[in-house]
């Protein structure tokens, strides 16, 4: 089941990047990263490491989940403070919205990451492409972070047997791809949401490179917050967190990358003027 439902993804993700790509990114913009992209590659290479440590490192520690001596257990909690917010959604729950919010919550947000990348990466100025590298680093490694130091389980297991739109009961194959990623207590904050959330700011910011573009990613980047409290995944309270932890690192990626580079630093250690 597992391979059926991650070919099932990658196909309809690969189709919707296909045609992102040629109406948002354009052909001359591919001839040039075409000529250019070793240049880019060495400029982002840094960048791009760092993510994939991360993202190794992510993967590990989500799964060893070590209680640390700070680990706080929140539930109860979390429940107290939002009390029954995420229920409303119960009240307007329909089987098409339900429909939508599971495929925008499993294929929406796959794409909703991928394609920014590319597209970043197809600009000639590596900037917002290293930016977003960066910001997304930033994200999973805080994300993992709050993890262990906050356990907490979603509405999905409080609420269990008593809601109409959980992603699980409406669309049962999903678990196969979530449950790799990702484990119940993985909740405070919404890494769905931060995700999201920053790749709508970046859109925003770059919308003078992708006009088009800006409108999709808000239209994706809100459906994706909501349909983490709609599918009963999260709590609202875990959407505000990820929501200024989105904003936590965007800001910290602009203050860490345009301002200095990694050759930069090696000419002041070693004192080489390339002049």
């Amino acid at each position: 089941m597992l391979t059926e439902v991650l070919t099932n993804l990658v196909i309809v993700v690969a189709v919707l990047l296909l045609l992102s790509i040629a109406l948002f990114v354009g052909r001359e913009r591919l001839e040039t990263t075409r000529t250019e992209w070793r240049a880019r590659v060495r400029t982002s290479g840094p960048t791009i490491l760092v993510l994939l440590v991360v993202l190794v490192f992510n993967r590990i520690m989500r799964w060893e989940q070590p209680e640390l001596s700070l680990t706080t257990h929140m539930t109860s909690t979390i429940r107290s403070i939002e009390g029954d917010f995420v229920l409303i959604f119960q009240e307007i729950a329909t089987p098409e919205l339900t429909e939508y919010f599971s495929f925008i919550y499993v294929y929406g947000y796959t794409f909703l990451l991928i394609f920014p990348a590319i597209a970043y990466f197809a600009l000639s100025d590596t900037k917002a492409f290293r930016r977003l590298m960066t910001a997304y680093a930033l994200n999973y490694a805080l994300g993992v972070v709050l993890y262990m130091l906050v356990i907490a389980y979603g509405p999905r297991n409080v609420f269990a047997g008593e809601l109409a739109t959980v992603l699980y009961d409406h669309s049962p194959e999903y678990q196969y791809v979530t449950r790799e990623v990702n484990q119940n207590t993985n909740v405070f904050p919404s890494l769905h949401t931060s995700l999201s959330a920053t790749v709508g700011v970046f859109a925003f910011i770059t919308r003078s490179s992708y006009p088009k573009w800006f409108p999709v990613a808000l239209v994706l980047s809100t459906s994706v917050i909501i349909s983490t409290m709609y599918l009963a995944i999260h709590w609202a309270v875990d959407v505000v967190a990820g929501l200024a932890l989105a904003a936590f690192c965007v800001y910290v990626s602009y203050q860490l990358v345009g301002r200095w580079s990694l050759s930069d630093l090696y000419d002041r250690v070693t004192g080489t003027d390339r002049r």
